[in-house]
Parts: structure tokens; sequence; C-alpha cells
């Protein structure tokens, strides 16, 4: 307990004093996440901030794993190294949706074959529990790759990524340290100092943004989490076993993996691009809906949870059906929420016949506070 203790104030304590250091550099250096049509600041904001959360997750983790015990964690940090400088270099220079994923496709593969991280059974998921090896690498690969995407997507609302994130490490910790796995607890409370050091600077109005460097990281660090987890969750012989361990795990990341999932479905349905930028994202309808930054966070970490707890306390249901029951209330909350969105706009095309462009809160009291002329969103 006490090394987990101290590796997580070591995390908390490195980030919360490298982030003003950050934000004086990037002001100096002119390294701004400029706004635009699709953005929803109006200033200039610093986006590195996530060299603060590796700084404060590395060093953590360095000095409280052994790695004699927990070999898998060098690839880990490998991994972690690639995404790390993946994502600094699309936030100072931009890369291109291709190039991001082969990176992380690099990232993935360390994790697989050099970590050991697979995901071999589905734990009675549609019928399904041991998989052959090539759907055991296809499934896993996928997984990867879309939980590191998830917290990417939704980090578009100040503190809501970094909220996300602090909430399933702390849930991944619990568990691990309940069963028994000090190496993954550690993982998961020192990405939560981490995360909580950088809160303090980028909830609403942020001072400083995560950037593609933070969210693909706290994206990587959750994909092994979960991994992890559904693989000792569903060992009945584990010191924590869980029923229907697959679907408590995205319970878990509900929030983010259902939102990306909505998103890249409808996009590719649109015959778009999965990476092409919209504003379909439930923290776009939520804004749209006249709700404040911080009120988005709020409301959709509440509904993790709430998540969280259906999966736990219904977890009788087995795999499948509980799965079904959890996608099936996401996607019903969503139509409802796309439903009061709509009769919103119906309202304003009744009110503005003309056409009358639709602004979130926070640039409509900017707009009033600085009477200037803001673009249209995309």
């Amino acid at each position: 307990m006490d090394i987990i203790l101290l590796g997580t104030a070591l995390a908390f304590f490195i980030t919360y004093m490298s982030i003003p250091v950050i934000i004086t550099v990037s002001e100096r250096k002119k390294l701004f996440d400029e706004p635009d049509a699709r953005k929803l600041h109006l200033t200039p904001v610093p986006s590195l901030g996530g060299l603060g959360i590796f700084a404060g997750l590395m060093m953590g983790v360095l000095l409280s794993i052994h790695f004699t015990q927990a070999p898998a964690f060098q690839y880990v940090i490998a991994a972690s190294l690639v995404v790390f400088f993946l994502g600094m270099k699309d936030d100072i220079i931009v890369l291109s949706p291709i190039k991001k994923l082969v990176g992380q496709f690099i990232a993935a593969f360390l994790l697989m074959y050099k970590g050991g991280f697979r995901i071999t059974s589905m734990h009675g998921f549609l019928g399904v529990q041991e998989l052959p090896e090539l759907m055991s690498i296809t499934i896993t690969l996928f997984t990867i790759i879309v939980v590191i995407n998830s917290f990417n997507l939704i980090d578009g609302v100040d503190g809501l990524a970094a909220s996300l994130g602090l909430l399933t490490s702390v849930v991944f910790g619990v568990y691990f340290f309940k069963a028994g796995e000090l190496p993954y607890a550690i993982l998961s409370f020192v990405t939560a100092g981490s995360l909580t050091g950088f809160l303090i600077f980028n909830h609403s109005p942020a001072r400083i943004f995560m950037g593609d460097t933070g969210s693909l990281l706290i994206g990587l660090v959750n994909a092994v989490l979960v991994i992890r987890f559904i693989s000792s969750a569903g060992n009945p012989v584990s010191q924590a076993p869980l029923t229907a361990s697959p679907a408590i795990g995205f319970s878990i990341l509900m929030v983010p993996l259902f939102d990306t999932l909505r998103v890249f479905s409808l996009r590719i349905l649109s015959r778009r691009s999965p990476f092409s930028p919209d504003r379909n994202h439930v923290h776009h309808l939520l804004l749209d809906l006249g709700l404040t930054h911080a009120s988005v966070t709020y409301i959709l970490v509440a509904v993790n949870l709430a998540f969280m707890a259906m999966a736990y306390f219904l977890q009788g249901m087995g795999t499948s059906l509980l799965m079904l029951t959890m996608l099936g209330v996401a996607g019903t909350v969503t139509l409802m929420l796309l439903n009061a969105l709509h009769k919103k706009r119906a309202v304003v095309e009744t009110r503005f016949p003309d056409g009358q462009p639709t602004i979130d809160t926070q640039r409509l009291i900017s707009f009033r506070r600085k009477k200037m002329v803001l673009p249209e969103d995309n």
C-alpha cells in the first residue's frame, strides 16, 4: 500500500509542478491550440499538457514498479513512448489520420507480441469462450485501437477526458488492489495521481489542454488496464473473480467507447472516413442543448458511473445479455438526447426563419461579454 501511495503522490507532484512551466514555455514559443470554426474555445490555449501527464506517469511507474516482477511493463513503457512522441508531433505540426493510425498499430503490436497482452476468451459473450489465435489477435488489436482513439475523440470539453480517465483509473486501481495485482494497481493509481494534478489546470475554463500527447497516452493505459481486467476478473480462481468480465470492462469505459463506436459507425454509413471531424460527439450534442463545459463533464462522468453500477449489480445476467442491455440503454438515452436537440432546433428555426447560426453557451457568453463576431460551426 505504501508503494502505491508514494507512486501516486509522486505522479501528482511532478504533473502539478510541471504544468505551470509548460504553460509559460508554450506562451513564449506560441505553442497554442488556435481557435477555429470547429473548436469550442475562443482564445489560444496551450495544448501540451500531455507532457506533464507523461512526466508524472512515467516517473511514478518507473520508481514504483519492479520490472523483474512485472517484465511486461517494459513494453508498456515502450508503447507509451511511441504514442507520446506520436501525440507530441501531432500537437505541434499536425499529423494525418493515417500516420497517427500507423503509430497506434506499432504501439498495439508492442503490447501484444512483446508484452503478451491478449484477449484470449470472450467469457461467454455470444456463446464464445476461448478464442483461436488469429481471432484473439484481431479482437485485441481492435480493442487497443478503439480505446486509444476513444479518449482522443472524447477530449472536446474542458476537463472531460481527464475526468473520465481519472474515474476509470481509480476503478481499475481498486479492482487490481483487491485482486492482489500490485503492478497494475500502481499503474492505475499513478495515472489517477497524474490526471488529478493536470485537472487543477484543466477544469473549465481550461488554462491548458492535454492535446493528443495526453489523450493518446490515457487511451493506451486504459487499453492495457481493460485487457488485463477482462483476463483477471474472468478467471474463476483469481482473488476477485467477476461474472461477465467483458461487459463490466466495457461499462468502465462506457462513455468514451460507446460514443466513439457510434460516431465511427455514422461516419462510415455516410461514406466518410471514421477519422473525419464533425460535431456529432455526445459532448457536442449536450453543448448544443445549452449546457456549460462543466455541466457536460459532470453529467457524462455521472452517466459512466451509472453504467458501472448497472454492470456490477446485473452481472448475473451473463455477458451477452448484460452487454446487449447496456447498449440498448445507451442507445435509448442517445435517441432521447437527439430528440431533445431536434425539438430545440425546431424552436430556433421558428423564431429565426431566415436562419440563425447555432453557437454553444460558452461562445454566447463570450460573445455578449466581448461583443465579438464568431465563426459558424461546420
